[in-house]
């Protein structure tokens, strides 16, 4: 049995006896009526079948005659929690996925989104730094480690890649090493599995990937700072990463600055005009990256370098770096005021 979904599509001229063939044949149980353009013009089951010969439609007359024609579809770009939650609401077992302009790309089965993804690339968290804004909090706990909520970030930040998939997790420690070991240890009780790499001194947000073992899997990596606190979907920008396959992704959040006065523009000494109170958008570095086998491997054993700067280097290179904006709530804790506005968030997005 096959589960892919263009085995299931059926042209407009194929018959009813050509279409119950091809669900027969197939796992998915629905065929899918396309016209020449691949646009979806109806969605056709077993049962849609056996309704039609009941009331006296011949195997051989047009799948159109049975197909429903007006099926529920949803966009391509839907997540897989979204496609859950409409498949259970209108208590279907699949959905056909369109583009925007109502071209079949896919099917999502039930079956599909109930099933956990289990994704096998590294995730590399950055938890060695000294988190000096933060003291007296850091004087004897790494920044990570300090609880928000009922946990410490750097748990809950293992806890959503887990929620997405990825088990196995590697963490850069420097300071105060000891107090992470002790709570994660090997992350067994996490159902996860965490390999520990030290800096004797500190190498920079790139520094440490040099320290990565050898026998990593060719799989893309995912580097992350450990005190940022965050509900993006790590799948889509890991999917994102391997449709474009660059040298690697920076996750971006958009920043506005707002001038509190009125901006003067001119030449000279000439006025040629005037902005009142203007904002300034621009795109931040959201600690967040994947990157390539290739790059991961251009960093050398204790080589300081910090990630920008290793970004840039690729570029000179000539190699694609591209950019994902993080739209999803996001935090970098790196002050008071953004710890205590962590515990409120905490609260309510129930994270």
């Amino acid at each position: 049995m096959t589960y892919s979904w263009q085995n299931i599509l059926i042209g407009q001229s194929s018959s009813v006896k050509d279409a119950l063939r091809i669900i027969d044949q197939e796992a998915l149980r629905v065929g899918l009526v396309i016209d020449a353009d691949q646009k979806l013009l109806g969605m056709v089951t077993d049962g849609d079948v056996r309704r039609g010969i009941l009331r006296g439609i011949s195997l051989d007359a047009p799948i159109t005659k049975v197909m429903n024609s007006q099926p529920r579809v949803a966009l391509a770009s839907s997540s897989k929690e979204e496609l859950l939650k409409l498949m259970e609401k209108l208590d279907i077992l699949s959905i056909p996925l369109v583009d925007d302009e109502g071209h079949v790309v896919g099917l999502q089965t039930l079956r599909e989104s109930l099933l956990a993804p289990v994704y096998d690339n590294p995730v590399f968290i950055m938890a060695g730094g000294f988190g000096t804004r933060l003291r007296p909090l850091t004087d004897d706990c790494p920044k990570p480690m300090l609880k928000v909520g009922d946990k410490p970030m750097l748990e809950t930040l293992i806890l959503n890649f887990k929620k997405a998939g990825f088990h196995d997790f590697y963490i850069s420690t420097h300071y105060l090493p000891s107090v992470i070991h002790d709570y994660f240890s090997d992350g067994k009780h996490l159902d996860v599995s965490i390999t520990y790499v030290h800096e004797e001194t500190p190498l920079g947000t790139g520094g440490a990937l040099g320290l990565l073992p050898d026998n990593l899997p060719d799989l893309p990596v995912i580097l992350m700072n450990g005190d940022v606190l965050t509900s993006i979907d790590f799948k889509k920008v890991l999917a994102f990463h391997n449709d474009c396959n660059p040298a690697a992704t920076m996750c971006v959040r958009e920043y506005e600055y707002q001038v509190p006065y009125g901006v003067i523009e001119g030449d000279g000494h000439k006025i040629t005009g005037m902005v009142e109170k203007p904002i300034h958008r621009f795109f931040i570095n959201a600690g967040i990256y994947v990157i390539s086998h290739e790059m991961l491997k251009s960093v050398n054993k204790n080589e300081r370098i910090d990630m920008p700067t290793l970004l840039e280097r690729h570029i000179e290179l000539g190699k694609d770096v591209l950019k994902f904006p993080v739209h999803e709530y996001w935090l970098d804790i790196g002050r008071m005021d953004d710890f205590n506005r962590a515990q409120k968030d905490f609260k309510m997005l129930g994270m």
